[in-house]
């Protein structure tokens, strides 16, 4: 290796001059990076070949399609808590990102994309796999900005993770032109701690606090819902002591799931379109909501006018941006969830809300009747519920759950259960097809000690398929349960509820998906009847590499409870 390329300290005086290559390389390991997630090209080859000299420290995965490289890392960043990190070349190589941006910037994840581009002196000349990426990727990052001097790689860089990582998350993009990768400069490395302008967590108001408090203490039917907020702010500590202290049931939407075990008794349910009957329903009947850390999407809310019409509202929530943008706060707490629980639980009078909470156990049990046709079905072809409650129980609710989208993420989510935080990737606003199987690849290395157990439907799975490869030649022990219907199953369930059954070219005409996990080096097994799916759940699982186990499922099964699109979350459907 190079020795211009040795360790430095912080504060140092700059050192010898090193390429503008070797200086990002060197900046991610300040920044405590250890995997990237990419794919080579001409803009960004120099940034490759030095990366071979730094492969004992910077562990790169190449993955069969730049989309799958942004997803791996989300599914990273996800379980991990950490930066995760893209590379990709220029052109087709960085306009294969987007989605992944505009997935990563809806559920606020942590993640900075450096790009490859043409030459400064051919930006603006249409030169061959140049696209103005920096104007393209605006409306779906946090931050951007193109480098065209290699001095000016370090700074960039470490703006680029602070501003990732701190306040709300979300992602960044760097793009790098080919001079600057090329170019050489002292290098000097800072790692940023506040940018002047920039409040990536405000001060609570004091009268804020204690008018929530007052609100808190006088409710006598509280609900508190749980976002992914908490997580990102690593607050599930000060969310159990709030909710220990105040006595308050517990909801949770779809990316909040695991903030709090599934098991705690005062958790009453998911919230929203597919979520459970309680939360729904007696959210009615609430005179205080809190929601923490959740932005009161439209698939939690169903018509926003109707939810939580009785109730006054408390939101605790760190950027001001989400405060009154669908639901109305009587009281807006603004900062980071960490600081501000805390604040509260201070200040509240303990309390219990048993009987309250048992109202929430009484529509458990009228919604049993749906669990338990989708569990436990009578007879018939296997259903998606029982795949997903016996993979559950085999994993004692405590593998990492990634799924992707459709059916079988309203099925995971609702029947799979978790005892500790960061069990669930999902794709949650963008409500990304071909989101699961790479960021299955990313939490598995993100969480190399515990086990990631991927659910994904025929559709989806197809959309990235070939990442199977990235998984062949890392060896990346992915268990994958493909549910296969045999239909794009969540649009197919609408055409039957809403269109009169009108499948209008939902119909899947699949392929021999053994050939093609054997092909690719995964073991594989294929069960249609009932009585082999508990065997072969058991086989998957003692399987020490990557599996496919493609079950064989109801065609035209559909998910309950549901909220029909637009309408109040009370006036959900059990069938």
């Amino acid at each position: 290796m190079n020795t211009n390329t040795t360790t430095r300290t912080e504060g140092q005086q700059p050192g010898p001059c090193i390429t503008g290559s070797q200086a990002l390389l060197e900046s991610f390991l300040r920044e405590g990076v250890d995997t990237l997630f990419g794919y080579p090209g001409g803009a960004i080859i120099p940034v490759y070949d030095a990366l071979f000299d730094y492969r004992d420290r910077l562990h790169h995965i190449l993955v069969r399609h730049e989309q799958g490289a942004v997803h791996a890392a989300q599914g990273y960043a996800r379980v991990s808590g950490r930066v995760g990190v893209c590379l990709v070349t220029s052109g087709p190589g960085a306009t294969n990102t987007v989605t992944g941006l505009a997935d990563a910037l809806m559920d606020s994840t942590p993640l900075v994309l450096v790009t490859g581009q043409v030459g400064s002196s051919l930006l603006g000349t249409d030169a061959f796999q140049e696209t103005n990426f920096v104007g393209i990727t605006q409306a779906v990052t946090k931050w951007n900005c193109q480098v065209k001097r290699t001095e000016d790689i370090p700074g960039a860089i470490a703006k680029a993770f602070y501003i990732a990582r701190s306040g709300r998350p979300g992602p960044v993009v760097v793009d790098i032109t080919k001079d600057a990768q090329c170019g050489t400069a002292p290098f000097r490395y800072e790692r940023l701690t506040s940018i002047r302008s920039y409040v990536p967590a405000p001060a609570p108001a004091a009268e804020c606090i204690a008018e929530a408090v007052r609100l808190i203490d006088a409710a006598q039917r509280p609900l508190l819902m749980a976002g992914q907020g908490v997580m990102l702010g690593n607050a599930e500590e000060e969310l159990q002591a709030f909710l220990a202290k105040s006595g308050i049931p517990v909801a949770s939407t779809l990316l909040g799931l695991s903030a709090v075990p599934t098991s705690s008794p005062q958790y009453v349910g998911m919230l929203g379109m597919h979520g459970n009957y309680g939360p729904n329903i007696r959210n009615q009947e609430c005179d205080l909501l809190i929601a923490v850390g959740m932005r009161f999407d439209d698939r939690v809310t169903g018509n926003p006018k109707c939810f939580g019409a009785n109730a006054k509202v408390i939101h605790l929530e760190i950027d001001p941006a989400e405060i009154d943008k669908i639901v109305h706060a009587d009281v807006a707490v603004i900062g980071d969830v960490k600081q501000t629980l805390p604040l509260l639980t201070q200040r509240i009078r303990p309390a219990a809300h048993k009987a309250w909470i048992e109202g929430f156990r009484a529509c458990d049990k009228v919604e049993y009747e749906v669990v338990r046709k989708a569990i436990r079905p009578e007879g018939g072809r296997i259903r998606m519920g029982e795949v997903v409650d016996t993979v559950a129980h085999a994993y004692d609710n405590d593998a990492v759950l990634v799924t992707d989208v459709g059916q079988q993420q309203m099925f995971a989510a609702r029947y799979f259960g978790f005892r500790r935080s960061r069990s669930l990737v999902t794709s949650g606003g963008l409500g990304t097809m071909g989101f699961g199987l790479p960021a299955a690849i990313g939490a598995k290395l993100g969480a190399p000690d515990r086990e990631v157990c991927l659910f994904a439907g025929d559709g989806g799975l197809q959309m990235t398929i070939q990442e199977l490869g990235t998984i062949f030649q890392s060896q990346v022990a992915v268990k994958i349960v493909l549910l296969n219907n045999s239909y794009l199953g969540m649009v197919r369930q609408w055409q039957e509820l809403f269109y009169d059954r009108r499948y209008s070219f939902t119909e899947l005409a699949n392929p021999d998906f053994g050939l093609i996990a054997r092909g690719n080096g995964i073991a594989y097994r294929c069960v249609e009847r009932r009585e082999e799916l508990a065997g072969a759940v058991a086989g998957m699982k003692a399987c020490k590499g990557a599996y496919l186990l493609e079950v064989r499922v109801e065609s035209e099964e559909n998910v309950f409870p549901m909220v029909p699109a637009g309408a109040p979350v009370s006036a959900i459907r059990l069938e």
